[in-house]
């Protein structure tokens, strides 16, 4: 009796962690469009080389009463071949679609939003 009630909480800790590091890491959260000025677009690390950009969008956003600054956009490509397009694209107005997740993966980048596809380019 006392081994079937040790196996079943493990069974429920484990059931637990398993939706926890889903929703955490790999549930998307919500998918968008943003446009605006290619600021940089690098490949750095570590450990894990990922692909990091800006994006400088049109207008101003406030943090306070007396600060404004530009809205920034910051975030990871995974496809090789987006981030190929986009080392070539710095300075450019771009439109990019991306994913955002609840928290980055080491591999994935540091930022949330993961760009999966570039909608424009001017």
């Amino acid at each position: 009796m006392k081994k079937k009630v040790i196996a079943i909480a493990i069974l429920i800790i484990v059931l637990a962690l398993t939706i926890f590091i889903y929703v955490r890491y790999f549930f998307v959260f919500g998918d968008g469009v943003k446009a605006g000025e290619l600021n940089y677009f690098v490949h750095k690390g570590y450990i894990f080389k990922t692909y990091e950009g800006r994006l400088i969008q049109t207008g101003f956003k406030s943090a306070g009463t007396t600060t404004i600054q530009s809205n920034e956009f910051q975030f990871s490509v995974t496809n090789d071949a987006i981030a190929d397009s986009l080392m070539l694209y710095s300075g450019k107005e771009v439109e990019l679609h991306y994913k955002e997740y609840l928290a980055p993966l080491p591999w994935r980048g540091v930022s949330e939003f993961v760009v999966d596809k570039i909608v424009s380019v001017k």
